[in-house]
């Protein structure tokens, strides 16, 4: 079964000839009472193809597609296991069967080296680094929590830049890397430069170098932190507030008091050039004091990855232009109050 490719080349594709498919509006009829909607029963058990209306037998040797759901194991019970797993994409112009020899030889050593032949008649060079490719992203995304469908399409970007021979001479880890980074964005799950980094100890150079060469090749459209973020490819503030929220077990209007502080800062050019979590982290303090919600500076510094003299300078621009970033009807419902604010933090 051919699967489309994930991840096309931004260059315009070649036009490809019409593949030939099955007529659709040629109907089956039973000659001899030629209804124009015929009542054609399959009777699988016969192998039979026979008209509903007059029982002439229409054609014979009939392949029974249903399932089948009897068991050929030895154990008791049912076994209702097919002839193996789906077909992976992923493993697509690759020999997806398995063979495993065993490895009692009576100590003759001759089960190891079975083994090792099979290994090298099986699968070829580039296909056993691929595979172990997909392993490290297994890995890593394990480590680093994230979902199967985010690991998938890291694969998948990383098998079509395997494809193209976009990124020899860059290091594994770099590219897989980069391909994970890519992943976290297209999910709308995005992960900053230095978690990527610390997962896979990276330097940020070279990951930045793979993201771009990966980025101008499949012209790929950059997730939900594009408009914030520009071409940085660095998540925006509002995407980490999320998780940022979560972690400090902070209610859910916080990070509502939070976005909004974040976009009336933007808008008024408020912290401009910080970085997004710099900005996340100094929103949350910001939010904190503003709703009278009990949260240290400490806390909040450990879970963004930045100081806490960051946070405070991030938070003393804010307080400076209190007003505009403060809503008149948050302070008419009495959600926040403006004396809660410490002046002291300003100095």
């Amino acid at each position: 079964m051919a699967y489309p490719k994930p991840f096309p080349l931004a260059s315009p594709p070649k036009p490809q000839q019409a593949a030939f498919a099955p007529d659709l509006s040629v109907r089956l009829i039973c000659p001899d009472c030629r209804d124009p909607n015929p009542t054609i029963i399959e009777e699988f058990g016969a192998g039979d193809l026979v008209c509903g209306s007059c029982g002439l037998v229409l054609g014979d040797r009939v392949v029974d597609t249903r399932s089948e759901w009897r068991t050929f194991a030895n154990d008791e019970g049912d076994d209702p296991s097919r002839v193996g797993a789906a077909a992976d994409p992923l493993m697509e112009g690759m020999e997806q069967l398995d063979t495993i020899i065993g490895f009692k030889d009576g100590g003759t050593g001759i089960a190891r080296e079975l083994q090792r032949a099979a290994t090298r008649s099986q699968n070829s060079r580039s296909e056993r680094n691929l595979l172990s490719a997909f392993r490290d992203i297994s890995s890593w995304c394990d480590q680093f929590s994230l979902p199967k469908t985010i690991s998938d399409i890291a694969k998948q970007l990383y098998k079509r830049a395997d494809e193209e021979k976009l990124l020899r001479g860059k290091p594994l880890d770099a590219v897989i890397a980069a391909c994970i980074f890519i992943a976290c964005r297209q999910a709308h799950v995005p992960r900053t430069f230095r978690e990527i980094c610390n997962l896979t100890h990276v330097s940020k150079k070279v990951l930045g170098q793979c993201y771009k060469a990966l980025e101008q090749a499949f012209n790929l459209t950059p997730g939900s932190s594009a408009a914030r973020s520009g071409a940085t490819g660095v998540a925006g503030p509002e995407d980490l507030l999320v998780r940022y929220c979560n972690h400090l077990d902070l209610p859910p209007h916080v990070q509502a008091i939070c976005k909004d502080i974040i976009v009336a800062a933007r808008e008024h050019g408020i912290a401009d050039g910080r970085s997004p979590v710099s900005i996340a982290g100094g929103a949350i303090y910001f939010a904190c004091l503003l709703l009278g919600v009990s949260k240290a500076v400490k806390d909040i510094s450990m879970v963004a990855g930045v100081s806490e003299g960051t946070i405070k300078l991030v938070y003393r621009l804010y307080y400076t232009d209190r007003q505009k970033l403060v809503k008149k009807e948050w302070i008419a419902d009495g959600k926040v109050n403006m004396d809660r604010l410490p002046v002291e933090t300003t100095k």
